[in-house]
């Protein structure tokens, strides 16, 4: 898959400003599927001030992350490069604490904006690097970190302590067995701090929250409002004492439909507690407010997905490379320079987020990136093309995707079986992916099953690679699912 070198969009940016930079808070929530907010359709509950942002804003119907899980996803972000050429292609974990690191030169998306002379922070979860690494968060361009440094410590919303910048600060209040700070409060206080201090000169927030992922935790006045409320409930029994507690391994939830609703009313109402904010600085009118996921929602301590019609009607969940576990809600406000109201099929990913800032910012990128910049569509362009989109999935056997207009080509098993069947889909005729016809169209098959192979380079890391030498293409005949 060809890469793409990014032309700045200079002078579309100086009217589109007037030359004052602009803000940018980038949010991504964990593991929020596509049909989780009602702005997308969810009828259980109700998220309205994130859905004021795209009443304000853009709403996008083609979004897609980076991965179907965590790190990859995050290095897809960071880096403008899909899952074929990121350094970060799956989950790596690091003893006792962090994931595989990123290689000490590489160029992210806060390396971007503190050349540009921005302050950047970054608050929540990182998932890229251990504390003592190469690519630890203060090392990738962020000078500001509160949160975890780790994803598989994000498991737990009363942690025993959190990373403030590279000091560890303990929060004494959950020792033993107690839950006396909730994480997402205490990371909420430091993002609103960042913006105080920041309200007089550029930044960029970067907000990893960890709601929803598992564990389902809530404070007791959001659980109180959902309690009783999505019946019958779902329950799940996890670790609550003994030498894995508190250890990655979630705890029970015996409310988990109401607890998964209480931690993204949570979520919503900490938007919300953002928003407000920019009005009381008067910044709102210069910030660039960017609201998505990570991947699919997940089907983990005691969530059930399907009874929130989390997916939407889109197949498959979290680590599912169909779109369920790939499309994700995409939501922007800008005032003044993105229309209220607005909605866009443009597709788009993860990896266009790096070349659609460094147009926001009127800067060149000297790296080279698979992401195309959105800012055409985010500033009202009737059309803008896409570049074919590639993913790759590590686990499960290993998993291949590839979208190519509204062709969309998904292979499974290919870590085991080289010559695993090519799967097609017309994604405008069948966005839920429920006919496979790869039978009809010879010739699309042969073309994708090309992109495929040319789509990625080796990766030093041996788990981040599959056998991908093949007879044929054998998506001709593939049978249906």
């Amino acid at each position: 898959m060809k890469r793409f070198l990014i032309i700045s969009l200079l002078g579309l940016m100086q009217t589109a400003f007037g030359g004052t930079p602009p803000n940018v808070i980038y949010i991504l929530a964990d593991d929020l599927g596509y049909g989780d907010l009602s702005t997308y359709g969810q009828t259980h509950f109700k998220t309205p001030n994130i859905d004021s942002i795209a009443d304000n804003g853009i709403k996008f119907s083609q979004h897609y992350s980076g991965a179907p899980v965590c790190a990859p996803s995050r290095s897809t972000l960071m880096t403008g490069l899909h899952t074929g050429h990121a350094p970060i292609r799956g989950n790596g974990f690091v003893d006792p604490e962090g994931q595989m690191p990123m290689p000490a030169d590489t160029y992210t998306v806060g390396h971007l904006f503190q050349q540009a002379g921005y302050s950047t922070g970054l608050f929540g979860k990182w998932g890229l690097g251990d504390p003592e690494s190469a690519s630890e968060p203060l090392k990738m361009g962020f000078e500001r970190f509160y949160g975890y440094n780790c994803q598989r410590q994000a498991h737990h919303y009363y942690p025993y302590y959190l990373w403030d910048d590279d000091q560890r600060v303990m929060l004494w209040e959950n020792f033993g067995y107690e839950r006396g700070e909730y994480a997402p409060d205490l990371i909420q206080d430091e993002v609103l701090g960042f913006i105080e201090a920041n309200k007089d000169k550029p930044f960029f927030c970067y907000y990893a929250l960890v709601q929803p992922h598992a564990e389902m935790f809530a404070p007791e006045p959001y659980m109180e409002k959902y309690r009783g409320k999505f019946l019958p409930e779902s329950s799940y029994e996890g670790t609550d004492s003994g030498p894995d507690f508190r250890k990655y391994a979630y705890g029970s939830q015996p409310e988990a439909h109401a607890a998964f609703a209480a931690m993204v009313s949570v979520m919503d109402d900490d938007v919300g507690e953002i928003m407000a904010k920019l009005e009381e600085l008067g910044i709102a009118d210069n910030t660039l407010v960017i609201f998505t996921s990570d991947n699919g929602p997940h089907q983990e301590g005691g969530h059930d997905p399907e009874y929130f019609n989390s997916s939407g009607s889109l197949r498959g969940f979290k680590r599912d490379l169909y779109e369920g576990g790939i499309r994700v809600p995409m939501i922007a406000s800008w005032p003044g320079k993105i229309e209220p109201g607005t909605q866009t099929d443009h597709v788009s990913a993860f990896w266009d987020v790096l070349p659609t800032m460094a147009d926001v910012l009127g800067q060149k990128l000297s790296v080279e990136v698979d992401g195309v910049s959105f800012l055409p569509t985010l500033l009202g362009a009737e059309s803008q093309a896409s570049s074919p989109m590639y993913w790759e999935f590590h686990e499960k056997k290993g998993r291949i995707a590839l979208r190519k207009g509204n062709w969309k080509a998904v292979r499974y098993n290919v870590a085991v079986d080289p010559d695993s069947p090519l799967e097609l889909y017309d994604l405008c005729q069948d966005p839920s992916e429920q006919k496979n016809i790869a039978d009809q169209y010879p010739e699309i098959v042969a073309e994708l099953d090309g992109l495929i192979g040319s789509a990625r380079t080796t990766s030093p890391v041996t788990d981040f690679n599959f056998p991908l030498k093949r007879n044929a293409p054998s998506g001709a005949m593939a049978h249906e699912k």
